[in-house]
């Protein structure tokens, strides 16, 4: 879980435009971020394997 400080200052409109970077809607986390879903790889595979997702299925051949 990152940080609630950092989590705000990324809201944040910044100076810069190229400053801006992506966090997770649902934890706060920077890496790993899925853009098409809006959220890290992590809370992906949580919400996707609980069926939450929809469209998403598990990979297998």
């Amino acid at each position: 879980m990152a940080k609630t400080s950092i989590i705000v200052k990324s809201k944040r409109k910044p100076k810069f435009k190229v400053r801006a970077y992506n966090r997770c809607a649902l934890c706060g986390r920077p890496r790993a971020y899925i853009r098409r879903f809006g959220m890290c790889r992590l809370c992906f595979r949580k919400r996707a394997l609980n069926g939450e997702l929809p469209g998403v299925l598990k990979a297998s051949w």
